[in-house]
């Protein structure tokens, strides 16, 4: 019951932090608002190989646009370890009766959470830019997809959060913690699938584009949205599923092996 109730009251505190800084939710999405204006009108007449005929550009990229979102936030949660080291917060929590695991949960959840609302919210935005779900969708099918949609946020942020804190359980500059994550990021980003398909990639690297969790999250919403993915959902599901609960016991593992501070 006492680990429960630490996971809830670090959750409890991002949730505040999140409703005192409401320009972090507007800062989050205007990257990838900006990618929609630019990539989707600019290509919004182009003919892209390997895109379905059925579905327009703006339609594939919000998917992506979204994964993008839950990826760069999730991962620079990380840094919020870094500045709890540097102003003593994270070693008053320490001392506490509860377990590491514990506040390593905690702050995974309320990262996740923060990341679903921001996530959200440019999922709303997005249809003012054009973007539409699958014609024939009837009203329980609109339902359905949108809480599958949820359902792969929810994957994305465990997964990616668990990497930064990963990161930031094993550094102690935040300098250092945004240059790596920066090089881990981009990466990722453009090997999901998320502005183009990933036929169009050369072999080798589409070898390195499956071996990516975003990959099949960016894949299970565009399925959840406009019917487009290129796998099963149950298949995307379940190695996000597989990833994220690996994530997880990685970043509770380094977490509970940092050092004390």
């Amino acid at each position: 019951m006492v680990e429960l109730r630490a996971i809830y009251i670090l959750w409890l505190r991002e949730m505040k932090k999140l409703s005192r800084a409401k320009e972090r939710i507007i800062g989050s999405i205007a990257m990838p608002i900006m990618f929609l204006i630019f990539l989707g009108f600019g290509f919004s007449k182009a003919s892209i190989p390997g895109l379905s005929h059925n579905i327009t550009y703006i339609q594939f990229l919000v998917p992506g646009m979204i994964g993008m979102n839950m990826l760069f936030g999730s991962m620079f949660s990380g840094i919020s370890v870094l500045w709890d080291k540097e102003f003593g917060f994270l070693k008053e929590i320490m001392v506490a009766p509860v377990s590491r695991v514990s506040i390593a949960l905690g702050r995974i959840a309320g990262g996740a959470t923060t990341g679903i609302v921001q996530g959200t919210l440019l999922f709303a935005v997005s249809f003012f830019f054009g973007f539409s779900m699958a014609p024939g969708f009837s009203f329980f099918r609109i339902i359905l997809g949108f809480l599958l949609m949820l359902i792969f946020m929810v994957m994305i942020s465990l997964t990616f959060i668990s990497l930064g804190l990963s990161f930031a359980s094993n550094m102690r500059d935040a300098q250092g913690f945004e240059l790596i994550i920066n090089f881990v990021m981009f990466p990722l980003f453009f090997l999901s699938g998320a502005v183009a398909p990933i036929s169009n990639l050369p072999g080798w690297v589409r070898v390195l584009a499956y071996a990516n969790p975003l990959t099949y999250a960016v894949d299970g919403i565009r399925g959840a949205l406009v019917r487009a993915s290129m796998f099963p959902i149950w298949f995307d599901l379940g190695i996000c599923l597989i990833f994220a609960l690996l994530m997880v016991a990685i970043a509770s593992f380094f977490f509970d092996r940092s050092e004390s501070l």
